[in-house]
């Protein structure tokens, strides 16, 4: 059930679960995969969930309303909640290369499945590096300080995607005291 005062990781579980048993395959990316890295070090208000096959917008919305959701333009809103849910297209992808490691986080009989830390910085980082959006740099390095990801892995990743010097930049970022701002 949908409250006041939900937390986003526990609304994120419920609409996974909520899809997955409505015929729905979902993986949650972006920034709320970050506040759940990082123990909401970093706010998201969206929770962006790729399908992993194509899907009508109607069986989502057929799929949500259930919940209390109404659509809103390309989003999903809910009366109790100020977060609100995207549903993007196939492939779950990370740069030009399909993720490899999808994460579960587990919770009273309900499950999330969400993108590996790794795959989470690299999708922060994908946003700096096509974007120079400083800061999903910042969310990158959040989430590299509070777990562990495969330092090597984002650096192959980046050199694929041409982008060996903006991961520099990372590095040095990651060094740092603070994050970038």
């Amino acid at each position: 059930m949908i409250t006041k005062g939900i937390s986003l990781r526990d609304l994120a579980v419920f609409i996974s679960d909520h899809c997955r048993r409505s015929g729905i395959e979902v993986v949650l990316s972006g920034g709320a995969c970050v506040s759940i890295y990082t123990h909401n070090k970093y706010l998201s208000y969206d929770l962006n969930f790729v399908l992993l096959s194509h899907t009508t917008r109607a069986t989502i919305r057929t799929a949500m309303e259930p919940l209390g959701f109404y659509e809103d333009g390309r989003y999903f809103r809910h009366p109790e909640t100020p977060y609100i849910v995207e549903f993007l297209s196939p492939p779950l992808s990370v740069g030009e290369e399909p993720v490899r490691e999808i994460r579960e986080i587990r919770r009273a009989g309900k499950v999330l499945r969400l993108l590996s830390p790794t795959d989470c910085a690299k999708d922060r980082l994908a946003a700096f590096y096509y974007w120079d959006d400083r800061q999903s740099l910042g969310q990158a390095v959040l989430v590299c300080r509070d777990t562990e990801i495969d330092l090597r892995e984002v650096e192959r990743w980046s050199a694929k995607e041409g982008m060996k010097d903006k991961f520099s930049q990372f590095k040095k970022a990651l060094l740092e005291k603070k994050h970038p701002r």
